[in-house]
């Protein structure tokens, strides 16, 4: 097999943007970093099974549009230490880890943007660490309450209910242990890289592919990314509450294979100035599939940078 390629920064081709690595809450964590450090600062948080590269598109605009942007990798994933125990995968953990990149950055607050697993941590963040977080766009994953309350059976939501449970079926199949680690290592990763092809078909190029396997074959990394799931049902944290206070924007693509579009208009009903964006032909991949126009629309909520 040849040598895997870089995935630290290096793969933008772009001098002004860089990799760094942090002290963040004991591990060493990776993330990309751009744009002048006196400027409103903007973090980009991936979800699953993506790292980084998931924002390569968005970097540079919000660059340009005069914010800081920083785009971590999640811990465990590609570059950033993983873990090897399960409870330091909880959803708060994972958004501690937000707050300390935030302050790692001479900041005390700032924009948070989330897609997929990403998503669900930015929701955290914004419910259990509100002064740190200024304004919230979450892409494809609904707040943690629109969600519980779409599993927990129901009479009055029962059609729902079972609707949701068949897309959320390989939530359960990665709880199981080493199975699930073994079905996607397997023929170098091609169960991963098929699962995104084929949920979002034309999206993912084959040196996409290249970048993504070698992100997953670091040490420890799948084994983290799926620790994800398995902590967010076996060390489930409370919330504080469920009222997010901050500007919201709801981004979602409804043509969403794991998650049903009502679960959009549910999460805005918990936020106190909430605003959802939906794209009809768009999948869960949206962010893929409409950067210009996601990136216009996270632009228009944040309300401009400091350039």
């Amino acid at each position: 097999m040849p040598p895997r390629l870089a995935t630290d920064a290096s793969l933008l081709h772009d001098p002004a943007i860089n990799s760094v690595y942090r002290d963040i809450d004991g591990l060493e964590l990776h993330a990309v970093v751009a744009g002048d450090p006196d400027d409103p600062l903007v973090v980009l948080h991936h979800g699953f099974p993506e790292f980084w590269w998931g924002w390569a598109d968005y970097v540079r605009p919000l660059v340009d549009a005069g914010y800081r942007v920083l785009v971590p990798d999640g811990r465990g994933y590609n570059l950033s230490e993983a873990p090897d125990t399960l409870p330091e995968y909880t959803t708060d953990r994972l958004s501690a880890d937000v707050a300390t990149w935030i302050r790692s950055e001479g900041k005390e607050s700032a924009h948070v943007v989330g897609h997929d697993w990403g998503a669900a941590v930015a929701w955290d963040a914004a419910l259990r660490r509100s002064d740190l977080v200024d304004r919230l766009v979450t892409i494809n994953v609904p707040h943690p309450a629109a969600f519980a309350g779409a599993l927990m059976p129901s009479r009055e939501r029962w059609r729902l209910n079972l609707q949701q449970w068949r897309r959320s079926w390989y939530i359960l199949l990665f709880q199981l242990p080493w199975l699930p680690e073994w079905l996607n290592r397997r023929r170098d990763y091609e169960g991963m890289a098929r699962f995104l092809r084929q949920a979002s078909p034309g999206t993912f190029s084959d040196a996409d592919m290249d970048r993504y396997r070698a992100a997953w074959s670091r040490p420890g990394a799948l084994g983290a990314m799926l620790d994800w799931y398995r902590a967010a049902v076996q060390h489930r944290p409370d919330l504080p509450g469920t009222t997010v206070e901050q500007p919201t924007l709801v981004i979602w693509g409804e043509d969403d294979d794991a998650l049903l579009p009502e679960l959009a208009e549910r999460s805005v009903g918990f936020c106190e100035n909430g605003r959802l964006e939906r794209f009809p032909d768009a999948t869960h991949w949206v962010t893929h599939e409409r950067p210009e126009a996601v990136t216009e629309l996270i632009v228009d909520h944040l309300g401009g940078g400091g350039g």
